[in-house]
């Protein structure tokens, strides 16, 4: 099963070496420069770089706001509210993409990072795993910390975020990676060359380059890297991750 799983991978990496209609006897390790080269990839890094991080770092700050909201506080309707949050879940991604689209171009915010990003910053699924999260941790700290006189954004900020870093840590991998291989919005929020992100990129040089993989496949395997040393760096937290999910 690994090996069906990781065989895709290796056969854009083996193609990636290739000349166009050479054997694997005859690798072309310079089909990289060239394939990032036909293209401003350099921008395209850049840009997906500020967009994953930009909205990995939203996603934690909205998520764990509203999901310490929705595990401690007590205020009307409060799981009406919460079930209507999840109710999105059900909704298809292309549904929302033209509503999103006319929402930010009435802002003036078309192809801009502000309107790259500005959709993106409130996750569902986020808010539901770390909701999930602070419901697990003891309130005995907290009751202490409000016997002592601390007001709920003092319990919230030092005692409850303290014990949260490795489901907050989680929420951040996730969330960059998901960013990082996004493509549909990215899509229709940006027209120019300057604003496209990696994966639109990757996209624009099939266009360019239609009959020649191995630089569409050096293209795809250079945009990989960053999550492989992503996921060789935090891969504790993907776990953890898939773990809470479940």
């Amino acid at each position: 099963m690994a090996l069906l799983m990781v065989a895709p991978f290796l056969y854009m990496v083996a193609t990636a070496l290739l000349g166009e209609g050479d054997t694997l006897r005859r690798v072309h390790p310079e089909n990289f420069a060239a394939a990032l080269a036909a293209a401003p990839f350099g921008r395209f890094f850049l840009n997906s770089a500020i967009f994953s991080v930009a909205v990995a770092l939203g996603q934690v700050l909205t998520s764990t706001t509203a999901a310490y909201a929705f595990a401690r506080l007590r205020f009307p309707g409060r799981d009406r509210v919460f079930t209507l949050y999840l109710s999105a879940l059900m909704l298809p991604v292309v549904l929302l993409l033209v509503p999103r689209f006319l929402l930010i171009s009435a802002l003036g915010w078309a192809d801009t990072y502000q309107g790259l990003i500005s959709t993106e910053l409130v996750s569902v699924s986020g808010i539901f795993l770390l909701r999930q999260f602070f419901l697990a941790i003891p309130r005995d700290l907290e009751d202490a910390a409000r016997l002592e006189g601390a007001g709920e954004w003092t319990v919230f900020r030092r005692v409850v975020l303290p014990q949260s870093g490795p489901a907050l840590a989680t929420l951040g991998v996730l969330a960059l990676a998901d960013q990082w291989k996004s493509f549909f919005w990215p899509l229709v929020a940006t027209s120019s060359a300057d604003m496209q992100v990696l994966e639109v990129g990757i996209a624009r040089l099939h266009g360019a380059y239609d009959l020649n993989w191995p630089y569409q496949m050096a293209a795809a395997t250079a945009a990989v890297v960053p999550m492989m040393v992503l996921y060789w760096v935090a891969h504790k937290y993907f776990m953890r991750g898939i773990q809470l999910r479940v």
